[in-house]
């Protein structure tokens, strides 16, 4: 007899973003509607087509790491360790001995290292292959942000990294979510974590003519479903969720923020970047999310969609919604924090579901900002401009990646 999976609950968020470094300061930018964008600075971006980022700015690896782990690690690695301490210090959960084998850890990251790739073959090129750091490849590869955050607590439960480009740090929580619910772990530490605003990544993005130009007011760039939308901004961070066994969570008198109760996976079989026009795979993920939650699809009351900033993401991503959900489409509420924070990558997923956690437990949506007029076909409830308090059962988040790899989550308001 086929056994119900274990209940798990969302008990910690950790996030750093081009809003600020820490929790709250991420959910109070978000609901006063301000935006993380601005002009590049970490390289000279004169000459580039789009010559604007969100940078996290504030942020010192020296509060999280000595100084020679520093140098030993890529700053996408850095992030993961900060989010997460935030997330653990969030939910209150305590590793030890007695409970290390069953918490585990989920990270991935879509590009990696780049920033330390690009600086080693620099100093290859210049200097000698003996001047290459030994730290060089352990510092870079995409499974150190989970190895580092397991080493630093003690986690010793399942530990792995996807690498599935901007669905990355959804299809980690997913992964975590199922490792809980067969009973292979108890907690997990999940989500994205990115930091490839680099020359060589902005210049590769800028030849895909994916980045939005709109270089002379940053802060107006990203505007998801706008008819003025260009493409998206590219920015860095990190997005982090303890995940819990509901029962577990209780018992230790844990915040429980949401309980997870659906998931889903596709591919678009379509093409390497482009979405299909009329959203099929994020057509078949949502519904394989409902389906996993049991939901008939009215039941869901918002969406933090995926929605970057790009003509046809936003577009196909529209119509998915409305193949999906039918009439009631029109009657909930579907806004893309990206507007704000511009678009993580593969750490996309991992902020956007913890903003989704704060949004089901505060019962208040945070708003598409810049949405000035929205775009042909780019007609629903966006939440333009101002965030909105609402009554609030169950809600969405969807990521959609390079290759065709999307991932949908479904959060459900806890009470006891």
């Amino acid at each position: 007899m086929k056994t119900e999976p274990r209940r798990v609950a969302v008990t910690g968020v950790g996030l750093v973003s081009p809003l600020g470094v820490g929790t709250a300061v991420n959910w109070n930018a978000l609901l006063e509607g301000r935006s993380g964008i601005g002009p590049i600075t970490r390289f000279d971006a004169t000459g580039y087509p789009s010559r604007i980022a969100g940078e996290v700015r504030g942020f010192d690896p020296l509060d999280y790491l000595d100084k020679k782990e520093v140098k030993k690690s890529d700053t996408f690695i850095h992030y993961a360790l900060a989010a997460s301490r935030f997330a653990l210090a969030d939910s209150g959960l305590t590793i030890d001995e007695g409970n290390a084998p069953r918490v585990g850890v989920v990270i991935g990251s879509g590009i990696g290292g780049l920033p330390l790739i690009e600086s080693m073959h620099k100093t290859l090129l210049e200097k000698g292959p003996d001047r290459v750091s030994p730290f060089f490849i352990p510092g870079l590869i995409v499974n150190m942000a989970a190895g580092q955050v397991s080493i630093h607590h003690g986690a010793k439960g399942p530990n792995t990294s996807p690498a599935t480009a901007c669905t990355t740090g959804l299809h980690a929580i997913g992964d975590a979510l199922r490792f809980i619910q067969a009973d292979e772990a108890d907690a997990m530490i999940a989500g994205g974590a990115e930091a490839v605003i680099t020359p060589l990544s902005v210049a590769g993005f800028c030849a895909m003519r994916a980045l939005s130009h709109r270089n002379d007011e940053p802060e107006k760039a990203s505007r998801p479903w706008d008819a003025q939308r260009d493409g998206f901004v590219i920015s860095e961070g990190c997005g982090i969720v303890v995940l819990e066994e509901m029962a577990a969570a209780r018992r230790r008198g844990a915040p429980i923020y949401a309980e997870v109760v659906g998931y889903g996976m596709s591919a678009d079989a379509y093409h390497i970047s482009a979405p299909h026009p009329e959203g099929d795979g994020a057509v078949r993920v949502m519904r394989v999310a409902l389906a996993d939650a049991g939901l008939a699809p009215e039941r869901i009351g918002y969406i933090n969609a995926h929605g970057t900033s790009t003509p046809l993401g936003d577009l196909s991503e529209v119509r998915a919604i409305k193949t999906v959900f039918g009439e009631h489409a029109y009657k909930l509420a579907v806004s893309s924090t990206k507007s704000a924070t511009g678009h993580l990558l593969g750490a996309a997923g991992g902020l956007e579901t913890g903003i989704l956690a704060l949004a089901v437990h505060h019962q208040i949506i945070p708003p598409t900002i810049n949405l000035d007029e929205p775009g042909e076909d780019c007609d629903l409830d966006f939440v333009p401009h101002q965030a909105r308090p609402v009554d609030l059962e169950y809600a969405m988040s969807n990521s959609f990646g390079f290759g065709g790899t999307n991932a949908s989550i479904v959060l459900k308001r806890y009470s006891e």
